[in-house]
C-alpha cells in the first residue's frame, strides 16, 4: 500500500495550454478519493500523471513517499482500470486475468492461486473458463477489475469505469467497487463526470474546475458546506436553487420577500451591508407550508408563488416554481449550465426555482400554493470571486487517517440524487 502526494502538480501543452494547474493533493494510505468535475476540467489529466501516462510539466508527484516523476508506468506499483473493459476476445477469464502475471514470467501455480482469489472477491469464479463475448457488460467491468487486483498494486487509477453501462447496472456496480475498494484497502484515485458516483463512492472527493481544484473535502461537508459557488452547484441532484440578493442588516431581500438571515451568516453580512450577493437554497430546504405547520417545523419563512409543473417520484414531489426578480448571473453558473446542456434549454435559467417536497403534499401545478424554506439552510456568495461568505470551516485539503476516512464513509449520506 502507498500514499500518495500531488505537489504543485501542472500539466502544459507545448501550445501553452495548461489542462491541469498547480494541483496540490495529499491521499492517505488505503484512502479512496473521487476526482469529479465537468468535462475539460483536467480530471483525467491528473489521473494520466499519476499513471505516468502523461508527462508533469511542473511540480513533484510522490508515490509511498518516494518521487516518481520519471518512472516508467510499470515502475509505479499502479494498476489501472480503463473506462473501455480492453478485453482480449480470444482469451478466457481466467487467462485475461492472469495475462499480466505470465507476462511477469510469474509460475503457472501462483498464478492461477491470484486468479481464483480474485474471482472470489468479485464473484467471477464461476465464469472463469467463459470468453468476453458471453457474459454481460457489469461482468465484464469486473474482469477488468480483476486484472487490476491480481497484481496487487500499491495503487488503483479508476478512470470512470462504469460510463459504459446502463443506469441500472451503474447503480450496482457502484455498490461493488466500494465493497471492493474496502475489502482490499488499496489506495484508490476514481475519476468520474457522474457526481451521484462521487458523493456515494469516496471517503473523500476533490472537484476540478478549469485545470484547478476548488475544493477537496468529505461528501457530507462538500453537500452541505461548499466553498464556492461552483461547488455549491455542481454538488446536488437536482442542483441548488440561485437568485440574486441585497444584504440589508440581518435580513435578506430575496424573491421570496426578505428573509431573516441564519446567525453563522450574520458576521459575513455585516461586512457586506447593502451588497448585492448571490443566495442559494437547496431544493429540499423547501415544504408546503401547510405540512411544515403540522410538522411543528419552527423559524424559517414562507411565500406564496405560483406551481409551473410538479413531478411525483413516489417518495417525494418535486415542484416548479418561478418568481419575479434578477437571474443570479457569474461565470461558474454559467459553466455549469454550459456542463448540464441546461444553458441549451428554452426557459432552462436560473430563474427557475426547484422545491423537493414530502409526498403528502397537496401543492399543484397552475394553482398558487404557500410554501416554507429553512433559513438555517440559507447560502450566500460573492458574486465577483463565487466564494461561499461565512462559510464554518476552510477546505479540507490534508488527507484524513484511514479511520477517520472509514467513519466517515460510515456517517450518514447528504441526497445526492
Amino acid at each position: 500500500m502507498a500514499d500518495i502526494e500531488l505537489q504543485g502538480i501542472t500539466k502544459r501543452y507545448p501550445d501553452g495550454t495548461e489542462a491541469v494547474k498547480d494541483l496540490n493533493l495529499k491521499i492517505a494510505d488505503g484512502e479512496f478519493v473521487i476526482l469529479v468535475g465537468p468535462s475539460g476540467c483536467g480530471k483525467s489529466t491528473a489521473l494520466r500523471m499519476i499513471a505516468g501516462l502523461e508527462d508533469i510539466s511542473d511540480g513533484e508527484l510522490l508515490i509511498g513517499g518516494q518521487v516518481v516523476n520519471e518512472r516508467a508506468p510499470k515502475d509505479r506499483d499502479i494498476a489501472m482500470v480503463f473506462q473501455s473493459y480492453a478485453l482480449y476476445p480470444h482469451m478466457t477469464v481466467r487467462q485475461n486475468m492472469g495475462f499480466a502475471l505470465e507476462l511477469a514470467k510469474v509460475p503457472e501455480a501462483e498464478r492461477n492461486r491470484k486468479v481464483e482469489e480474485a474471482a472470489e472477491i468479485l464473484d467471477l469464479t464461476q465464469h472463469l473458463d467463459r470468453k468476453p463475448a458471453n457474459l454481460s457488460g457489469g461482468q465484464r467491468q469486473r474482469v477488468a477489475m480483476g486484472r487490476a487486483i491480481v497484481r496487487d498494486p500499491s495503487v488503483f487509477l479508476m478512470d470512470e469505469p462504469l460510463s459504459n453501462l446502463d443506469a441500472k447496472l451503474r447503480v450496482q456496480m457502484r455498490t461493488e467497487v466500494s465493497r471492493i475498494q474496502q475489502r482490499l484497502g488499496t489506495t484508490t484515485v476514481y475519476v468520474t463526470h457522474d457526481q451521484t458516483e462521487a458523493m456515494t463512492l469516496g471517503d473523500r472527493v476533490a472537484v476540478m474546475r478549469a485545470g484547478r481544484l476548488q475544493q477537496v473535502d468529505s461528501p457530507r461537508n462538500l453537500y452541505e458546506q461548499p466553498a464556492n459557488l461552483f461547488v455549491a452547484g455542481f454538488i446536488g441532484s437536482p442542483a441548488m436553487n440561485f437568485f440574486s440578493a441585497d444584504i440589508d442588516g440581518d435580513r435578506l431581500a430575496t424573491p421570496f420577500g426578505d428573509v431573516p438571515l441564519p446567525h453563522r451568516l450574520r458576521a459575513a453580512a455585516a461586512s457586506a451591508h447593502g451588497k448585492r450577493v448571490i443566495a442559494g437554497l437547496r431544493p429540499e430546504s423547501f415544504e408546503d407550508a401547510e405540512i411544515a405547520h403540522q410538522q411543528n417545523r419552527q423559524g424559517g419563512h414562507e411565500f406564496e408563488a405560483e406551481v409551473e409543473l410538479t413531478e411525483s417520484m413516489g417518495s417525494e414531489v418535486y415542484a416548479y416554481i418561478r418568481l419575479e426578480g434578477d437571474v443570479a448571473e457569474s461565470d461558474e453558473l454559467a459553466e455549469i449550465a454550459a456542463d448540464t446542456g441546461a444553458s441549451e434549454v428554452p426557459g432552462g435559467g436560473t430563474s427557475q426555482v426547484v422545491t423537493r417536497l414530502s409526498p403528502e403534499t397537496s401543492v399543484r401545478h397552475g394553482e398558487r400554493a404557500r410554501f416554507w424554506l429553512d433559513t438555517d439552510k440559507l447560502h450566500i456568495f460573492d458574486p465577483d470571486d463565487g466564494t461561499s461568505l461565512g462559510r464554518e470551516q476552510d477546505v479540507v485539503a490534508a488527507a484524513p487517517s484511514p479511520a477517520e476516512a472509514r467513519q466517515e464513509e460510515a456517517a450518514p449520506r447528504a441526497p445526492s440524487a
